[in-house]
């Protein structure tokens, strides 16, 4: 398969994995026990549930579109080559 019909290139996968890894570490953080009728679980209002773990997850979405829009530079070699054909 030929590199240049790819949309992406390696380090957008690479960027695109570590995001999404992001991503799923924020919702673990966001998950929990939660409050049943018979007991009450304060832990559901915990600095790292409301505060920390949505932040986490916004910081992984970003980060997911920086993957997606991730252009690598040009250090001429591409020009080079088709320069060549």
């Amino acid at each position: 398969m030929d590199k240049k019909n790819l949309a992406f290139g390696r380090m957008n996968f690479i960027l695109l994995a570590a995001s999404m890894a992001v991503v799923i570490i924020g919702l673990v953080l966001m998950s929990g026990s939660s409050t049943t009728d018979e007991q009450y679980n304060p832990e559901i209002f915990s600095a790292m549930r409301i505060k920390v773990a949505p932040l986490v997850t916004f910081v992984g979405f970003i980060s997911i579109i920086v993957a997606i829009l991730w252009k690598p530079k040009n250090d001429g070699r591409e020009t080079e080559l088709n320069n060549k054909e």
